[in-house]
């Protein structure tokens, strides 16, 4: 016991106290490199991501679709909206919407765009980036959810009713007074959707993310172009089929940007600044560990 104090007075250090090991220092090494491993693009893998896809929407519409149809709060929240656009000067929705609608194969076509476009347009590009720009489908796919994830937030705590749906304003459902096959949210397919979740506006959300995916990533003048093209039609589209206000419109691209800071901080950078190509192909280290385990629990 003398030889131990005398030890630990010269030494300066409690000889109770266990000492560093060699695995202990490199702990953090090693779940620095875990969490690299975790953020590094990777080939995607297509059954993977179908799968992915489709619960994702699955589970996006479940819980849009069960959030409170609350019509009463909805509609005032329209009558507060509509005002709050009048005191900014930029309560012309319903010119357009009345305008668009005098020139019926105009509207009509718009009636299907807004149907349409916004699936399969989002979906050609997740293919397209995934075909194309392997090293960048990750990142760019993660915006996208955030986007979507985030909307739902605004879909549970300011339920909003589109302007066609508001009392005495004289705005027209498109949809129905000219009878085309169209948005979920009107018509025969109403009770399929949430009536009142308006805020933020998805159809720009997604436009959007598609446009400035395009802009970002391809080479050809016309596609870049075409990119910037397609989220200002979809505004002209939901506002003069009466289904979204402007402020709506504001509220998808502020998910947007929501969704593309979360993409930045987990990967480090923009999307379109990653590699176009993975650097690791090898698979993910959550499905080989996982694989490791199911190996482990067979045998």
């Amino acid at each position: 016991m003398g030889e131990a104090s005398v030890k630990a007075l010269e030494t300066g250090t409690d000889v109770s106290s266990s000492p560093v090991t060699d695995d202990d220092a490199a702990r953090p090494d090693r779940q620095r490199t875990l969490l690299t491993r975790l953020r590094a693009p990777r080939q995607p893998r297509i059954w993977f991501e179908i799968l992915l896809i489709a619960v994702s929407y699955w589970t996006y519409s479940l819980i849009r679709n069960a959030v409170p149809e609350q019509k009463s709060i909805a509609l005032a929240n329209a009558d507060w909206l509509w005002h709050v656009e009048h005191v900014l000067g930029i309560a012309v929705e319903k010119t357009v919407n009345h305008a668009v609608n005098s020139v019926t194969w105009l509207i009509v076509g718009m009636n299907y765009y807004y149907a349409t476009l916004h699936f399969v347009v989002t979906l050609g590009v997740l293919a397209w980036i995934y075909r194309c720009h392997p090293g960048r489908y990750a990142a760019t796919r993660l915006v996208l959810f955030a986007t979507t994830g985030v909307a739902l937030v605004g879909y549970y705590f300011f339920p909003l009713a589109p302007p066609r749906l508001m009392d005495g304003e004289g705005f027209i459902d498109t949809v129905l007074v000219h009878h085309t096959w169209g948005s979920m949210a009107s018509g025969n397919l109403k009770n399929m959707s949430n009536q009142y979740a308006a805020m933020p506006s998805m159809h720009i959300g997604w436009s959007l993310w598609c446009g400035l995916t395009v802009y970002a990533v391809a080479a050809a003048p016309w596609a870049r172009i075409l990119g910037l093209l397609y989220p200002t039609a979809t505004l002209v589209v939901i506002v003069a089929t009466a289904n979204h206000f402007w402020l709506d419109a504001a509220g998808g691209m502020l998910c947007l940007a929501f969704g593309y800071a979360v993409s930045r901080t987990w990967y480090g950078g923009l999307p379109h600044r990653l590699p176009r190509h993975p650097v690791h192909t090898g698979p993910h280290p959550a499905t080989a560990a996982l694989l490791n385990r199911f190996r482990t629990s067979r045998g």
